[in-house]
């Protein structure tokens, strides 16, 4: 709860939330109340959103993350990420995502990861492919339409090779 106000600093940005469920913008409450009966209760067992620090400035600048989503009936960990707009293009979400990625095929010994993207953000179809992974479907999640991108973990082997 430390963070919310930087939380609630990405929700209010427009340009952040765009690409985000139904792109709409979040009050401080709003965000707030999204924080503790949302992502909050997901962290277990090392997974979760973290913050992300650009430790060049010692600064907050996004969070990432692996969590569960529902996805059609089923439970997929997703890996996620959201950057304030000034630290776009510098390769960070990338670094990220594959972080995570790696975290969860090494340290929680997933078998399979995905990203969740709305159809109109190339940059994340971008990381999602650059990070290994590979159209899937495209389904309703939430109040709008998104792309699943996957990895399995026998793809991500085969790549560390």
């Amino acid at each position: 709860m430390e963070d919310v106000d930087f939380y609630a600093s990405l929700w209010g940005n427009s340009e952040v939330v765009r690409y985000i469920g139904a792109g709409i913008p979040k009050t401080p409450p709003e965000a707030k109340a999204h924080l503790q009966e949302r992502v909050l209760p997901r962290y277990k067992n090392g997974v979760g959103l973290f913050a992300m620090v650009y430790k060049p400035e010692n600064k907050l600048i996004g969070h990432a993350g692996i969590i569960p989503q529902e996805v059609e009936g089923d439970i997929e960990m997703e890996i996620g990420y959201w950057l304030m707009p000034e630290y776009w293009g510098k390769g960070l979400a990338k670094e990220a995502a594959m972080a995570f990625r790696d975290y969860g095929f090494n340290e929680l010994g997933l078998d399979r990861m995905i990203s969740l993207i709305n159809p109109n953000n190339p940059a994340s179809i971008f990381v999602a492919r650059k990070n290994g992974m590979r159209y899937e479907r495209t389904v309703h999640f939430l109040t709008s339409t998104a792309l699943v991108y996957a990895i399995q973990k026998e793809e991500f082997l085969e790549m560390k090779q």
